[in-house]
């Protein structure tokens, strides 16, 4: 099972999720699931979203270190400054990893998990706001 999240930085609360069976790439799931944001808004993805700047031109992305070359001080300082803005997002996933729906293996029916993922997120949600 392969999971998409849209978190709010703002108040961390999970603004919208996408799911696929099987294993499959993050930006593919990205571009079947046309989940789709203003242009306005910044996008800030990891590395498995290579190419998203083509469809969404406000987004940032940590440079990648490529086959014979390394990364300059510089970059890894944009990396580190964009990995601490991705901090509540990966506290919100956090959050949800708590109820053990995808921290362990899914042992339900699969039909049944995106509808249970859901109920999970507006649990959390409701947690946060309160």
């Amino acid at each position: 099972m392969k999971t998409q999240v849209v978190v709010n930085k703002a108040d961390r609360t999970f603004i919208c999720t996408t799911f696929s069976n099987g294993k499959k790439h993050d930006f593919r799931l990205y571009k079947e699931s046309k989940v789709r944001c203003k242009e306005d808004i910044l996008q800030e993805l990891d590395t498995g979203y290579i190419g998203v700047q083509k469809i969404h031109k406000n987004s940032v992305l940590p440079h990648k270190k490529k086959k014979n070359q390394i990364i300059t001080a510089e970059q890894k300082c944009e990396n580190r400054k964009i990995s601490s803005g991705r901090v509540s997002n990966e506290h919100a996933i956090g959050f949800i990893k708590r109820f053990r729906i995808i921290s362990e293996k899914y042992r339900n029916r699969r039909k049944r998990f995106g509808l249970r993922f859901n109920l999970i997120a507006g649990v959390c949600n409701y947690e946060l706001k309160n």
